[in-house]
């Protein structure tokens, strides 16, 4: 017997109550006043707020810690910046290019960091690549960064061949380089999108009320969010001539993110957490800071000063936006309303149907 069960009260009896107080509809437990004894003594329990079932959650909530929401932004901008750095190749922009390799790289690797850091030991990672579970996203997710880890990191240091000599060994390694480069940017664009998005699948592959009922529109709002920070970067790096592509991209990815967002707050109580608390303030920070970046990249033409405000403002809304759905999912996994009054409303549907 613990403190919560009394010994003089069947367990099975207070199951049944439980049962009986979730079908009240403020979803809370009530407890009906009862008679002790010949006294005539009436002793009434208040309404318990929805939290647990004997002291215990519902749903145990995510071990990850914070590593994996920086893991989710700088996964994003490492595939975002891979894109952008293939197609300044394809159109003839060095400088783009440049930034856009380097980034992917620098990206990459801190996802790495972040990614290995979370598991614990080096030694995990390596052993999530023993094998390979098309059926499991982690699996998938692994496999992808694999991929596109060592293709990224060819594509950034061929942009150091003209730093070589022009004779010798080093100036067959400077003639060869930039082929070598191409390929491999062209190779990590290729991969970059499901980089971009498995993580939004992965999230809405676990039982986390509020990122599992987002499964349609996570990734989108991912794909948006890694494409903004992208073009931020850009903004702020790249030459001014060669931006004019990112301003362009910016104004899409918006659309993709906000076209997702507004799903996201459409899929009934699991919603919630993306509008309220903590984890809502973030959403709509990074849905505001979204919305300035993007106006003031489509003003900015070639000013230096507006293209790094809008940049900022572009790199800043990702980052508040995947800390916002990361949180927003711990927040539906300690309540445990968000796990048992959407299953029960799910059983009275199907039983009336």
């Amino acid at each position: 017997m613990t403190d919560e069960t009394p010994s003089n009260e069947p367990v099975g009896a207070r199951f049944r109550e439980f049962q009986a107080g979730l079908d009240q509809p403020d979803g809370k437990r009530h407890r009906q006043p009862r008679r002790r004894g010949g006294d005539g003594e009436q002793l009434t329990v208040p309404p318990a707020d929805f939290a647990s079932y004997y002291g215990r959650p519902v749903l145990k909530p995510p071990v990850w810690k914070y590593d994996i929401a920086g893991y989710l932004f700088t996964g994003g901008l490492a595939a975002g910046s891979a894109l952008i750095g293939a197609g300044a190749q394809l159109t003839g922009r060095p400088g783009l290019r440049k930034v856009g390799r380097w980034t992917a790289l620098g990206g990459v690797a801190a996802s790495t960091y972040l990614l290995v850091h979370d598991l614990g030991r080096p030694a995990r990672f390596h052993h999530m690549l023993r094998v390979a579970k098309v059926t499991s996203p982690m699996s998938v997710g692994t496999w992808i960064l694999a991929a596109f880890g060592p293709l990224a990191g060819v594509a950034a240091v061929a942009e150091l061949a003209p730093l070589l000599p022009q004779h010798g060994v080093l100036g067959l390694a400077r003639r060869i380089a930039p082929p070598i480069g191409n390929v491999a940017g062209l190779a990590a664009a290729v991969t970059a999108p499901a980089l971009a998005t498995y993580t939004g699948v992965l999230l809405a592959d676990t039982a986390v009320p509020s990122w599992h009922d987002a499964y349609p529109s996570l990734p989108f709002v991912f794909a948006g969010s890694a494409l903004a920070a992208a073009s931020g970067v850009g903004l702020i790096a790249a030459p001014a001539a060669e931006t004019a592509p990112l301003r362009r991209l910016a104004l899409a990815a918006a659309a993709v993110e906000f076209g997702g967002g507004h799903q996201l707050e459409r899929q009934g109580l699991t919603s919630e957490p993306y509008k309220h608390g903590r984890s809502g303030r973030l959403v709509k920070a990074g849905r505001a800071l979204l919305a300035v970046g993007t106006v003031t990249a489509l003003l900015s033409r070639r000013s230096r000063v507006l293209s790094a405000i809008s940049g900022a403002a572009l790199v800043a809304s990702s980052v508040a936006t995947r800390f916002g759905v990361f949180e927003a999912g711990r927040v539906s996994a300690r309540d445990p309303k968000y796990t048992v009054v959407p299953q029960r409303e799910r059983l009275r549907s199907t039983t009336q149907a």
